[in-house]
Order: C-alpha cells, then structure tokens, then sequence
C-alpha cells in the first residue's frame, strides 16, 4: 500500500485557464450573467477541476464508511452501538437511503468496513478494510495511534484510486457510525478554534441533558489529548475516528487523481478538515454538497472556504447529500456544454450602460 505521501506528492491546485474558460463562456450564454446562481459557479468549479472549459461528471462512485467509536461508552448517542453493523447489513441488502438516492442518481454505493465493532462475515458488497474494532475511548486517551491514523488514511486514497483506475470520474463520501457526530465536533473544535457548545448538535436526535453531556465529553476529550490543531493526523488520531479517517484518505485520493469528492455533512466535512490541513490544495477538488442542520457544519464550511449547493435540513449522513448534489454537477456542466451562446442563437446581447 501506498503511503499518504505518495498521494499527497501528485496533488496540484484546480486548472485556473481551465475555469477562466469556462467563465467567459457562462458570460457568452443566453442569459444575464449571473442568473443561473449556484450552477454557474458550480460549472466553473468543475471546469478548474477537470481541468476542461466544457466538464462532464461521467461515472459517479460514492464510498459510505463505517466504524464504532469507544466514546460511545459516555452516553453521546440515542442509539446503542449495535446499530452501526445493523446499518451495514441494511447498506449490503439496498434498504437505506444512500441505496435509494445512489440508485436515482445513477452512482454505485460503495460500502467500507473500517472499523465496525462486530466479527460479522459480511457479504459480498461490503469492502473489508477493518483497522480494529471501533476506536478507543476519547476521554481515557487517543482514539488510535499514529499508525493507524495513517493507515485509515492509506486505505482511503488507495480505495479511490482503484475506483478512479476502473472508470470512476466523481466520487461523494458518506458516513455511518454511532457516536461519530461526537468526532466530527472535537475535530471541528480543535481545528476552527471554536468552542465544543458551538460546534456540537444533537445528532442521532439527543435531548438536552444529553446534549449538554456530549459537549462536557468532547470538552474533557480535547483537555486530556491536547491535539494539535496544525497536524491533521495528531488530530486525526487523538479525536478522530476511522471512518473518518478513511473519508479524509478518499478526499487526498480525489485530489491527487484530479477528480471532484462531494462532501456530504457534518461528519465527512470535518474529513475534509483533515485533508485540508494535510494538504491545502486538495480542497479545490472540494464541492459541499449541501448544508446539515449540525451547527458545526457551516463553521466547518466557513473554514473550508466552501458554499453549499443544497440546503435541504438533512442530517443523516451516508453520502446521501453528496449524490445529490451530483445532480446539480451534471446540470451546471450540461449549461456550459448545451445552452446556446447570444452569437449562436441570434439573441441581443446587453445594451451598453446597462
């Protein structure tokens, strides 16, 4: 297996002609510049990415990662443990809703056992890439060691890699795991500077005194381990977990093969916190699918620099934003490619002064 620097040493920043291109033309089109909104700008992003004036998405993979996280054992969650082997199984048969949305978008789903705290044999479809049983316990010391940080990584970008190798041209990320919104906010926490009550919501639907433990554990949490907010991998491994691990892998594999990774909510988003503090530039090849009702999104998005296509109050993970949001790719790429120019058309361009 590759390391992730190997991955790390091929990324290069968005091709700026590219998308310089691909602005002049949505200028060209018949319309007011502008008036196509998100689209345009999602059209010109796509440009720099595939580095083409005239972008297409093509094949669409989405990898939904799982794995247990110890600090589960604090009471963070609604739901026991059990549910993440449980959504697993409902992954492999078709039944959750990423399949549903994958199979309306026309995306293959991809689901990745990272760290599922269950000796299940699954079946066929699941991708068996297992670092431990679930992560440690937070609040008693590091989620994982170093090692494993970086092999959740690793095995990310090689995941994507091979996709990208057998014909993949966009991938979207998704999450399942109990307790995972508790990782995503410490990650968010230590990396935006902002407060654990700021950052911290109720995921799988906690009350408030619920609510007000989670943000105590994330509190005590970053107090024992004291991550380093510029290390992405210290971070990664002393709140983190390996799903989300696996996540951040996928977004430097996207990257370092030049193709886009759709974020989808709170949980992948602060993978992309991790990838971004590995390496900047991997977040050109960034698109925010949407925008979650988890407050620590729009500072995750804030930080990334990132504005999201959709904002429809979801909240559930799996991927299920992202495929979404492949939609609108394939709509702002289809404008650059099959909407008529003002020349093309014989339309009146605008009047000087106007």
């Amino acid at each position: 297996m590759k390391q992730v620097e190997d991955y790390i040493s091929k990324i290069r920043g968005a091709d700026v002609e590219a998308a310089e291109s691909a602005r002049h033309i949505q200028d060209t089109l018949t319309k007011p510049p502008g008036s196509l909104g998100k689209l345009e700008s999602l059209s010109i992003r796509l440009a720099g990415v595939y580095g083409r004036s005239r972008p297409s998405v093509g094949s669409k993979t989405v990898f939904t990662m799982a794995a247990d996280h110890g600090v589960t054992a604090e009471g963070v969650s609604a739901y026991p443990s059990d549910v993440t082997r449980q959504m697993v199984l409902n992954f492999a048969s078709g039944g959750a809703a990423i399949n549903v949305l994958a199979r309306h978008m026309g995306a293959e789903v991809k689901v990745v056992d990272m760290g599922v705290a269950s000796d299940e044999a699954w079946p066929e479809p699941i991708v068996n890439r297992k670092i431990a049983m679930g992560t440690r316990n937070m609040t008693h010391g590091p989620a994982m060691s170093l090692d494993e940080a970086r092999k959740s990584l690793e095995i990310g970008a090689e995941l994507v890699a091979q996709a990208v190798e057998n014909g993949a041209t966009a991938i979207a990320i998704g999450d399942m795991g109990i307790g995972n919104t508790t990782a995503a906010s410490a990650i968010t926490s230590v990396m935006t500077g902002k407060t654990p009550a700021e950052v911290t919501g109720r995921g799988t639907g906690i009350d408030d005194s619920k609510l007000r433990l989670k943000v105590a554990v994330i509190g005590k949490a970053i107090n024992l381990n004291s991550p380093e907010s510029s290390d992405g991998i210290d971070t990664l491994s002393k709140v983190g977990g390996f799903e989300i691990g696996g996540l951040a892998g996928v977004a430097l594999g996207a990257a370092s093969s030049r193709v886009p990774v759709f974020l989808d909510g709170f949980v992948s988003s602060s993978a992309a916190l991790i990838a971004a503090e590995i390496c900047p530039k991997s977040v050109d090849f960034m698109i925010a699918s949407h925008l979650s009702v988890e407050p620590g999104h729009a500072f995750v998005l804030e930080h990334l620099g990132l504005a999201p296509v959709l904002d429809l109050n979801m909240r559930l993970g799996e991927g299920t934003g992202a495929v979404l949001a492949f939609g609108m790719a394939e709509a702002a790429c289809k404008i650059l490619s099959e909407m008529a120019t003002f020349d093309s058309a014989g339309v009146s361009g605008a009047c000087e002064g106007d």
